[in-house]
């Protein structure tokens, strides 16, 4: 038998029908595909499945016992004849499953009372009760039994010679589909393990394995598909952990050489400039982790080849003022810096803060303004045309040196004068190639210094994988002055007579001259907020929409209160009208007391007045983005007061999500809840390209000694190696990885 090559087509191997059904759905195409389609857990002899686990409409493999058979008839709606419906319950001695086959009565011969087999299917349900119809499976041979050619197959459906090569051992049990259940693809791996050579061209060096104790590639992959032991199994996933995180450490430590290899102007402050000005208008003193932080970004800018630099921090730590100094400082330079929003609403936030905090120092050029100052220019995409082409002529003359906008930016027209340095706010609503668009509008060949910047705090194990070709700022401290904020879980299924409290709450608050945010998931008249928004864990009504919910709330608890509304259908000038006449608050005539808003006020909004926030379906929201809204309230001397509205009953993981925000203020804490209870491919951007994560052993949050380890090893081989000459299999695999139907794996970095 030939021996084959983990590049070989399955189709070639398998054939065209069986290869056809392991793309479809599984997107298996090659012998490496198949080999890296890792089983999702191993069923044994004695240790049935745990049936109350068993998740609604998804695929599954389970290992049962069959405790009853039942044959009925039933009168088919379409013919008006009676037929017969086989209802096999199985259990794992605890919890029950029905199996449901229509005009199917002579399986009953074969699914008698006690037998033990694997049933895949979709688990769906019917009169309260779980089941699966149809489902395909095999039936393990009695305990004992002794097969002979003749009788052991005779009893057994067919193609399920892979259950009967491990019958008493570790069977393993695969994601599959409704056209190739678990032993199907069992059985494919089998014939391509069988004709694997004795040595395969391996992604790790043989001195880093021998180093870390690890099996080479063949033994890992016979040890995950073919254990017999578990520790075969903890083995195999460990040297299959090391594959996944060298290669991509390998990928970012390029990407790291490849920056440092890039030329950029050195940004160093003048003194007596534009930075020593402003930071003489400051009226408080900076944290000593603003100041580290600043320190070290000034030693990064001063350098000749480009920063790149991710600063995150807590929700208030001060992360705008940090990069603001950057940005003082290159134009102390000369230069010029650009900060990128996400959304108009966050663009125009920034640019009145900012020019607030520079005062005369951001009015160059006008009366009364700062000789030693610049112009803040801002571009957004429904800007007036003569502010668009006032602006793009302030950013391509130069006389603007800070420019703050939204995509707008990367339009082709738009010009730089000396581009030195690309912030970039919220950088997971970006990808690699936006921020590649804008940095090459810098002058000449140099590239402009980059520091992108996030408000959601992140472990340091998925820094070094997401972020990992860049180096990592945190800012923990919270300036002096912020305000503590107390928040509760307001459930209405149980006490709705808390919800009323909720108002009065707000009511009391505006009548001591503060105001509150109401925050809901969706706008009204069929639009979304635009967010990703959880549609929660059962059928149940919409989701409460500002444009409903802000009139009767108007003549009704709120009645005699102003309220606002902001959402991102409303026109720029509407929304930066709304957001000056909240910021202003009681003290102006047309002020607004309480905003109604969707997500657009969860970054980048600083009202220091609003004490109050009530997030309505707080359960349709992620962990992290609960804790980026609460940010907005407790910004000044008052203490906040966060209600999260829920009428989703205890014990169930929405209102856990809730309890835990309300639990602590901790947002590295909420960010690893958040990322448990997501798919590591959408910790890693896969779920946003539409493809398979290339992460399907190692946990970002679990894995930290192998992420650490791998990073340190692949560090120095790409060092001494930059294209991978002497690791040919680690090369291929990381060209595979950054090929195009993966390349959105890595737009978060």
């Amino acid at each position: 038998m030939p021996e084959l090559r983990l590049t070989d087509s399955l189709k070639n191997v398998l054939g065209a029908a069986t290869a056809k059904a392991l793309d479809t759905g599984l997107h298996l195409r090659t012998v490496e595909d198949l080999l890296r389609h890792y089983p999702r857990r191993y069923a044994e002899r004695g240790q049935l499945t745990d049936l109350a686990s068993l998740v609604v409409d998804e695929h599954v493999t389970v290992m049962a016992r069959v405790l009853k058979v039942d044959n009925k008839s039933y009168v088919d709606r379409r013919t008006g004849r009676r037929a017969d419906r086989l209802e096999v319950v199985v259990t794992d001695g605890t919890g029950q499953l029905t199996l449901t086959f229509f005009k199917q009565s002579w399986r009953a011969k074969e699914l008698r009372e006690g037998r033990i087999g694997l049933f895949s299917g979709k688990v769906t349900v019917f009169n309260r009760s779980r089941q699966l119809t149809h489902p395909d499976y095999v039936l393990i041979p009695d305990p004992g039994h002794v097969l002979d050619a003749g009788s052991a197959l005779a009893d057994l459906p067919a193609a399920d010679d892979s259950v009967l090569r491990y019958a008493g051992a570790m069977i393993p049990v695969y994601p599959a589909t409704a056209q190739m259940p678990s032993w199907k693809i069992s059985s494919a791996i089998d014939i391509v393990l069988d004709q694997m050579p004795e040595h395969l061209e391996d992604p790790i060096p043989d001195t880093t394995r021998i180093r870390h104790g690890l099996p080479d590639l063949r033994g890992a992959l016979r040890g995950i598909h073919r254990p017999e032991t578990r520790d075969d199994v903890a083995s195999a996933r460990t040297r299959l952990r090391w594959d996944e995180a060298f290669v991509l450490q390998a990928v970012l430590a390029q990407r790291r050489v490849a920056a440092a290899a890039l030329p950029a102007v050195p940004r160093v402050a003048t003194g007596d400039g534009l930075l020593e000005a402003f930071e003489a208008r400051l009226p408080f003193t900076l944290t000593n982790g603003q100041v580290e932080v600043g320190r070290t970004i000034a030693d990064d800018l001063a350098r000749t080849h480009p920063m790149h630099r991710l600063l995150q921090g807590e929700v208030g730590s001060g992360k705008t003022l940090v990069a603001l100094r950057a940005m003082l400082t290159v134009v102390d330079s000369g230069g010029q810096a650009v900060l990128l929003a996400p959304t108009e609403v966050l663009a125009q936030q920034h640019h009145r803060s900012i020019s607030a905090m520079l005062g005369p120092l951001a009015e160059r050029g006008l009366l009364g303004g700062s000789d030693r100052g610049t112009a803040v220019a801002l571009l957004t995409g429904s800007a007036s045309t003569a502010r668009r082409r006032q602006a793009m002529l302030d950013i391509a003359s130069g006389e603007a040196g800070i420019v703050i906008g939204t995509h707008a930016l990367l339009e082709e027209k738009v010009q730089f004068f000396d581009l030195g340095l690309v912030v970039v706010d919220e950088q997971h609503r970006f990808g690699v190639e936006q921020r590649a668009a804008l940095a090459a509008k810098a002058r000449d060949d140099n590239r402009p210094h980059v520091l992108v910047m996030t408000a959601t705090p992140i472990p340091r194990t998925v820094a070094m994988t997401v972020f990992g070709d860049l180096e990592v700022s945190t800012l923990t401290e919270l300036p002096a002055g912020r305000s503590p904020i107390e928040t509760h879980v307001v459930p209405t299924l149980e006490k709705p007579a808390f919800l009323d409290r909720a108002w009065q709450r707000i009511t009391e608050e505006v009548a001591q001259g503060r105001q509150a945010y109401v925050v809901c998931p969706r706008i009204g008249d069929g639009a979304s907020s635009g967010e990703d928004v959880p549609a929660g864990e059962d059928d149940r009504r919409p989701p409460i929409a500002v444009l409903e919910l802000a009139p009767s709330l108007e003549e009704g608890p709120l009645s005699g209160v102003r309220v606002g509304i902001l959402h991102g259908r409303l026109a720029p000038d509407a929304k930066d009208d709304v957001m000056r006449r909240f910021a202003t608050g009681p003290s102006a005539p047309d002020g607004i007391d309480v905003l109604v808003a969707t997500t657009v006020v969860e970054v980048g909004v600083d009202v220091p007045n609003a004490t109050v926030m009530v997030v309505m379906d707080a359960d349709r929201f992620g962990v992290s983005q609960l804790h980026q809204l609460r940010g907005r309230i407790g910004r000044g001397s008052h203490a906040g007061l966060c209600l999260l509205v829920s009428e989703m009953p205890p014990a169930t993981a929405a209102r856990e999500r809730l309890d835990a925000v309300a639990r602590t203020l901790d947002g590295f804490e909420l960010s690893r809840i958040d990322l448990e209870q997501r798919r590591e491919g959408d910790v890693l951007g896969a779920s946003q390209s539409g493809s398979r994560s290339s992460l399907r052993m190692l946990e970002v949050l679990r894995d930290e000694d192998v992420i650490v380890a791998s990073r340190d090893e692949a560090t120095a081989l790409v060092l001494g190696d930059p294209d991978l000459a002497t690791v040919p299999a680690l090369a291929r695999a990381v060209a595979a990885l950054l090929d195009e139907e993966r390349a959105d794996y890595l737009e978060k970095s």
